[in-house]
């Protein structure tokens, strides 16, 4: 069985410490034992616990290219079907699939479980993901769902309504999406469970649909063809129309952590970061900047603080959150890539100045900027570097000039600092990159 992980969606609904760069699921928030006291992310603790439930041999991420690099940063070496594009889940289904079958020596009779990246949930949760392919085979249906145990009526989630229970898993009668909460009560009355997004099938589903709709699934193909695929989530374009399905009940703990009153519920800590909280009651503070926060005499308030910006909320209000920032107009400050993290501290019209930190060992990519000069000082640590043909050793106390142009590739000997002033058009985007093997870089340039 391949097991996908879906990584979708900006997570305004968690500004500002989620971005278009940096994800509600990358945003570390949760204890872990073995970390000390370091935090880890949603997709951290989601992966740490398919391996502990065995059921991470073959386990790959779905995401966009904005989301590469944070991904191997927390993630190290794991597998990834990239898209092109946004276009719903559907084509991100599709591509997953293209993926295992061009990349990962799946054949069309594998079966593929599909969850999403951020449950908060027990190992319950995963003991039944892994009970789905064999749900599936023995049914013979042509898609498996796991299905959340409601505690209490919800307006929030779909609905999924068995036929009567036949076991350990039923057919499925029908959908409900998000229902009054009169009507969700009716349903839990017939046994109705939540759609948690998660469901189980064969390859050979998603191919046959691709075929019809004259495409390949071929990776290398669909990627070069993603507009193709109709933007549509798989709930329409495949659950709606498929009447060969099954429901297997889930009955343990799941939350949607979509929410600051919902994650905030779930900090182990009042504070995290450079934070004092007093004589306060039911209030976190989460500060991602150098600077205090001094929270005091508040009830049921979030506070939490990054390069992008300060939010201040009532913890039942910060459901509205979404459409405050939606109206902001803002780059993202702070980026995760796999060799370090960048800051932005300035942005002018015609300058740009970060603060980037390369971690001990890592290498950045061998690249040349079109429309602008870097200069760059060197803060902290030791390392080496290529510039055109030349290389060199840095450290802290030095600077250096990169023309427009000019091929350039950095290695961290220890942990590195430095900053980074873009002198031209303040485009971060303004990189092409060239390779990311530093021995290649040095034996084909020096």
């Amino acid at each position: 069985m391949y097991t996908v992980l879906l990584s979708g969606g900006s997570g305004k609904r968690l500004w500002p410490l989620s971005n278009d760069l940096r994800s509600k699921q990358y945003i570390k928030i949760f204890d872990e034992a073995e970390q000390g006291n370091e935090q880890i992310s949603m997709v951290q603790r989601v992966v740490g616990q398919l391996k502990d439930s065995g059921i991470d041999k073959n386990l790959f991420i779905c995401a966009g290219n904005s989301q590469l690099e944070i991904i191997h940063s927390q993630l190290g070496d794991i597998g990834v079907a990239v898209e092109p594009e946004r276009r719903d889940t559907f084509p991100a289904v599709a591509i997953s699939c293209a993926y295992a079958l061009s990349y990962c020596g799946a054949t069309e009779q594998d079966c593929m479980v599909i969850l999403p990246v951020d449950p908060y949930t027990d190992e319950g949760y995963f003991k039944t993901l892994g009970e789905l392919e064999g749900c599936l085979c023995e049914s013979g249906a042509d898609i498996a769902l796991m299905g959340v145990v409601p505690d209490c009526p919800s307006t929030k989630y779909g609905y999924i309504v068995p036929n009567e229970n036949a076991g350990r898993y039923s057919s499925v009668l029908e959908f409900r999406e998000k229902p009054d909460e009169e009507t969700a009560k009716q349903l839990i009355s017939r046994n109705a469970v939540f759609n948690c997004g998660v469901f189980c099938f064969k390859i050979s589903l998603i191919c046959d649909i691709l075929r019809n709709m004259g495409l390949k699934a071929d990776y290398d193909y669909l990627y070069a063809n993603y507009e193709k695929l109709p933007k549509i989530s798989f709930d329409y374009q495949v659950l709606e129309k498929c009447d060969n399905m099954i429901v297997v009940p889930f009955m343990g703990m799941w939350k949607d952590l979509g929410t600051w009153n919902a994650l905030a519920d779930e900090m182990q800590r009042e504070t995290i970061g450079n934070a004092i909280v007093e004589q306060c009651d039911n209030t976190r503070v989460i500060n991602e900047l150098d600077i205090p926060i001094v929270a005091n005499g508040l009830e049921n308030i979030v506070i939490a603080a990054s390069a992008d910006g300060i939010l201040v909320t009532e913890k039942t209000k910060s459901e509205n959150i979404k459409n405050t920032v939606s109206r902001l107009d803002i780059p993202p400050m702070y980026e995760e890539r796999r060799w370090g993290t960048l800051k932005t501290v300035d942005r002018g019209e015609t300058n740009l100045t970060r603060h980037v930190k390369m971690f001990a060992g890592m290498v950045s990519s061998y690249h040349y900027h079109e429309k602008r000069n870097e200069v760059w000082v060197f803060l902290k640590g030791t390392g080496e570097m290529i510039l055109g043909n030349m290389k060199m050793s840095v450290s802290a106390g030095m600077s250096l000039t990169i023309p427009q142009g000019a091929n350039h590739i950095i290695k961290a000997v220890t942990e590195l600092e430095f900053l980074e002033v873009h002198i031209g058009e303040p485009n971060t985007n303004d990189i092409h990159r060239l390779s990311f093997d530093w021995d290649e870089v040095e034996k084909t340039t020096v």
